[in-house]
């Protein structure tokens, strides 16, 4: 039994010795591209550790690099909810509105000037990855920034991404986020395999990454060659983080992230524009695409000064290359009726190849965009892909006018319902005025299903639905039953019970989600976030007047008055009963907060934190059953103001609120059992 035993434990420490070396050789060629040993030499040191694990099956852990690739597929992702929103950017397309950001934020934080980090923007996938006690645990997609999809298990097969981090004095837990992507020769590699297969190439490298990171075997994700560029910390529990983009990067790096060698710090804009036309000349020659650079604030106490406008922050912005254009026919001008009766109009091409993607359609935008720029059904026009995505119409070529071109009118009725179209004064679009328009109302309740995330009641279906007249609005989506659903053609009772136990766990998702789900027009996602935190139920927003939701800070006149509106309607009304009746919650989600001492006083911080990260800060004072709130408002209890404190102290000062120093919140701390230690003392 004792040589068992120590047959065992000598497995062990072999096997922990292989992991270790694999783990360091994995570093190396994926990480720092300085391999050390030929392939043949690593794949014999991975023969050894899985014929130890095949032997001794309970020495096995999960944080095996033979374990990177599950043998069994995932049924489906499920949704995580990002501690703290993944966003997008703003973008500059010229050294004008470059130099307009950066004014901006020189005069919103008060300062002569900033140093930037400048970054390699890769067109590829946002994910964000959370490490604890310095092991990977979870990955999800960016999604609509707020919620994303668990990817977890096709993460941990690119080898790029440290399942156990480097060193020592790593955060007890802490997000990074990165960009996964594929590089150009495995795009290649995977094309040629599909078409081999008979299948459809992929459009381009970007589309071909988000799909391999979402197939539901692991092992296809392995097989697909991607990689990541690790380029920001989320947040992070425990010792603070560098205060610097600049430091944080390579404080990254040596925990074992792929950091990007191509990023650079600049202290001025004018060689920022240097740098932006060395790439627009160099980024061909690169294994990987960007579509621009990313051009962040240094100092990180900036970021939280300047904030956040809409979804993107104020202390970053794409810098975007030009947009790859090429020349067609526009055969037709056509309207697509939008989800709150929106008139669209879209251009029907003759189809022409644009930076790999082959586009037959391109957006027009508004009324207005076309009649500026003179576009015309018959003109040969120049399409280009924003971004290198979305194709638009960017105008026509005029010298190629034969003379047969027909100015083009929006339409005054509804091309679906026949109903009158009007343009509302102020606004760019012209909208169809029947709410019970079947186009509006299709492309509403598919609206209301994705956002409710109710699977399964797909366009198809929707479609179906309404043909049989089983539903009219969102509100009838809760009242389907079992029996009606199976008599539909292709519809089986496997299936109708996927639907309607979707359709029922949607009943919770909570009042951001609603807000959104209803169309509300100018109530995007972000929008529909920041009412609920501010109203808590719906019932509370449809009783509050247009003046009072313009106090909510993030919303504004256009908004107020149109969310007063909307629960103004009538039939509006009838179907927020509908929903009422069935059980939908109307209240905001929150998080279950304690009751402490601090219970209904709320915390607002600005400024740098010497003695501890913001979010700390924030923890703290909702463990003594207080809330931590983003902006200042007449409502705030306090204002903690750290080092190089901003235009959240001034207004504080301004209202009247109690201001506290870093020696005082942390006093306050200290008087309700919370020991921290203040910055200079002896303790």
């Amino acid at each position: 039994m004792a040589c068992g035993i120590e047959r065992v434990q000598e497995a062990e420490l072999r096997a922990e010795e292989l992991r270790s070396q694999i783990n360091y050789h994995d570093y190396l060629y994926y990480v720092k591209n300085e391999p050390e040993v030929s392939d043949a030499e690593y794949d014999e040191l991975m023969r050894r550790l899985r014929a130890i694990e095949e032997h001794y099956p309970e020495l096995i852990s999960p944080e095996s690099p033979s374990q990177r690739v599950p043998n069994v597929p995932v049924e489906a992702f499920a949704v995580v909810e990002h501690r703290e929103p993944l966003l997008s950017l703003a973008n500059a397309f010229n050294q004008g509105q470059l130099e307009a950001w950066y004014r901006r934020a020189k005069a919103m934080a008060g300062a002569e000037r900033f140093d930037m980090v400048c970054e390699p923007k890769i067109d590829g996938l946002a994910v964000a990855l959370v490490y604890e006690n310095g092991r990977f645990v979870q990955g999800a997609t960016r999604g609509d920034g707020f919620h994303g999809e668990n990817i977890t298990e096709n993460l941990r097969t690119i080898r790029s991404i440290p399942i156990q981090v480097r060193g020592e004095g790593f955060p007890v837990s802490f997000e990074v986020r990165g960009e996964v992507y594929m590089p150009k020769p495995a795009f290649e590699r995977l094309n040629e395999r599909l078409l081999d297969r008979g299948e459809r190439a992929a459009a381009n490298p970007r589309n071909a990454a988000a799909g391999s990171l979402r197939q539901k075997d692991p092992r296809v994700t392995a097989e697909r060659g991607l990689d990541i560029w690790i380029y920001q910390l989320g947040w992070s529990d425990g010792d603070g983080s560098p205060r610097s983009q600049w430091e944080t990067l390579q404080w990254l790096g040596d925990m074992g992230f792929r950091i990007n060698p191509e990023i650079r710090r600049f202290d001025e804009l004018q060689p920022i524009e240097r740098h932006y036309r060395e790439w627009l000349d160099r980024r061909h020659q690169l294994e990987y695409e960007i579509d621009g650079l990313v051009i962040k604030i240094d100092q990180k106490h900036y970021w939280d000064e300047l904030g956040f406008v809409g979804r993107e922050p104020r202390w970053a912005i794409a810098y975007k290359f030009p947009p790859i254009q090429a020349t067609t026919l526009l055969k037709k001008i056509a309207i697509n009726v939008g989800r709150t009766g929106s008139l669209n109009a879209f251009a029907l091409l003759e189809p022409v190849q644009v930076g790999g993607v082959i586009v037959k359609q391109a957006t027009l935008h508004n009324e207005d965009d076309i009649r500026r720029k003179d576009i015309r059904e018959g003109d040969t026009v120049i399409v280009q892909r924003a971004g290198d995505v979305i194709p638009q119409v960017v105008g026509p070529v005029k010298e190629k006018r034969t003379g047969k071109e027909k100015v083009y009118e929006i339409p005054k009725t509804c091309p679906v319902c026949g109903s009158e179209a009007s343009r509302p004064a102020g606004e760019a679009m012209s909208y169809c005025s029947n709410i019970s328009c079947p186009a509006q109302m299709f492309r509403w309740i598919g609206h209301f299903a994705a956002v409710m995330d109710i699977e399964g009641l797909g366009e198809q279906w929707i479609s179906t639905l309404l043909e049989h007249g089983l539903i009219k609005d969102p509100g009838d989506v809760y009242a389907l039953t079992k029996e009606q659903l199976v008599e539909l053609e292709r519809m089986g009772p496997v299936l109708a019970d996927k639907i309607l136990k979707n359709v029922e766990t949607s009943k919770g998702r909570g009042l951001g989600r609603l807000l959104y789900a209803l169309g509300i027009r100018h109530v995007g996602g972000e929008v529909a976030q920041i009412l609920a935190n501010h109203f808590h139920t719906l019932d509370a927003l449809i009783a509050a007047e247009a003046e009072e939701i313009k106090q909510v800070e993030g919303a504004g006149p256009k908004i107020a008055d149109s969310v007063h509106a909307y629960f103004c309607d009538e039939q509006n009304r009838k179907i927020i009963e509908k929903l009422r009746k069935a059980g939908v919650s109307f209240e905001q989600k929150r998080v279950k907060r304690v009751e402490g001492p601090l219970s209904g006083q709320t915390f607002v911080f600005t400024g740098t934190l010497a003695s501890m990260p913001r979010g700390q800060a924030e923890r703290m004072v909702a463990g003594l059953g207080a809330e931590a709130a983003g902006s200042v408002t007449r409502k705030i209890t306090y204002v903690v103001a750290g080092a190089d404190p901003g235009s959240k102290l001034q207004k504080a000062e301004s209202y009247g609120i109690t201001v506290l120093d870093e020696d005082g919140f942390l006093r306050l701390l200290g008087e309700h059992g919370v020991e921290a230690s203040v910055p200079g003392s002896s303790a």
